[in-house]
């Protein structure tokens, strides 16, 4: 599991952006890969999965 930050997330449109520990990479973040509900500033643990443009996290759950 990667670790990282919610950097921003709109809960009206429903996506934002996890910025990971390690690589410190921006990773997109659907509504749909939640476990937990997320708010900027959180730390959170994810998988990365391929997606239409790059890696998505998903499975995204609130340390």
């Amino acid at each position: 599991m990667n670790k990282g930050t919610v950097k921003f997330f709109n809960e009206t449109k429903g996506f934002g952006f996890i910025l990971e520990d390690e690589s410190e990479q921006e990773h997109f973040v659907h509504i749909s890969g939640l476990v937990d509900e997320i708010r900027e500033g959180d730390k959170v643990e994810f998988e990365l999965e391929e997606g239409k443009k790059g890696l998505n996290a998903v499975k995204v759950s609130v340390l």
